[in-house]
């Protein structure tokens, strides 16, 4: 049976996707700072300590482990805990690899379309293209950084930039579902890039059993919404009023700081290289999408 540690293993995505991994028979270990069940290992990355036995014969790792970006407002100590988070972890998993000498069949890493940079533009980003200047295109390349190193290992690695994932178990989508009316974001024209769940976690899954998914890939729907048609969509689905006048910026920098910029900006984002790879979506448009992802009363 082959054994898949994950990080992060405990979060939204973390979950959706151990589940699926053990439908399929995988043996399924995880690194956590608060282990209470037999497949869950310790590991505290302030401290640099990973109960080795989590390593043994496992074939592949799968890194999900870092702060959540939106949790907190970005002051200077949030901001390197975010940085840290990322890049620490993947450095430690790293060390251990090399130290214990164990023969990965596969590295596949998180990483988001923040890479991009928090802007609004005409472009549509490929995986070629330049990092953002900006925090989170900075987080990003850094962390991509980090985990690219397994290359040095000869270790086959996959990362995968991720967009707004759309779960009816929380995440982005609990948030913008609001109890009585749905209204877009500041201009409303800044674009909202997403995946469903059950795509990203197959992604994930693809990078296991497909020798020839490496490399860098965004994982984002092609149908991308602005938040003006995403609201009204949303609002649609879920028979509440859409109030077509966009949140003022000035409110949420009073309210989030410099972190507003996550709702205020938005690109497009190209899926033309993942789907070349042989990958098909389950959730090609985003009414389908929310159709499946809102939680039913």
């Amino acid at each position: 049976m082959t054994t898949i540690l994950i990080t992060g293993g405990t979060g939204l995505i973390g979950q959706h996707l151990q589940k699926k991994l053990i439908d399929k028979h995988y043996s399924v270990r995880i690194l956590s700072r608060n282990p209470t069940k037999a497949t869950e290992f310790y590991w505290n990355i302030d401290t640099n300590e990973i109960d080795e036995k989590a390593l043994l014969d496992v074939a592949y790792i799968i890194h999900l482990a870092g702060a959540g970006i939106a949790d907190k407002r970005w002051t200077s100590q949030r901001k390197q805990e975010i940085i840290d988070s990322r890049t620490k972890s993947t450095e430690l998993l790293l060390h251990k690899i090399t130290q214990l000498n164990i023969p990965l069949k596969g590295f596949i890493a998180a990483s988001a379309i923040g890479y991009y940079g928090a802007i609004t533009s005409d472009s549509i980003f490929k995986e070629s293209d330049l990092p953002g200047t900006d925090f989170l295109g900075n987080v990003c390349q850094q962390w991509e950084m980090s985990s690219l190193k397994f290359n040095t290992l000869n270790i086959p690695t996959t990362i995968v930039r991720t967009g707004i994932v759309l779960s009816k178990n929380g995440g982005a989508l609990k948030k913008m579902n609001t109890p009585i009316a749905i209204a877009p974001i500041a201009s409303s024209k800044q674009y909202i890039p997403w995946i469903h769940i059950e795509d990203l976690t197959n992604l994930y899954i693809k990078a296991i059993e497909d020798n020839s998914f490496t490399g860098i890939y965004n994982a984002v729907a092609s149908d991308t919404q602005t938040s003006f048609s995403f609201a009204k969509i949303l609002a649609t689905k879920t028979k509440k009023i859409f109030i077509p006048m966009g949140v003022p910026v000035a409110i949420l920098k009073i309210l989030f700081g410099e972190m507003s910029l996550l709702l205020t900006n938005g690109s497009r984002v190209s899926s033309e290289k993942v789907k070349k790879s042989g990958f098909n979506f389950s959730y090609k448009n985003l009414p389908k999408a929310l159709e499946d992802s809102i939680q039913k009363p």
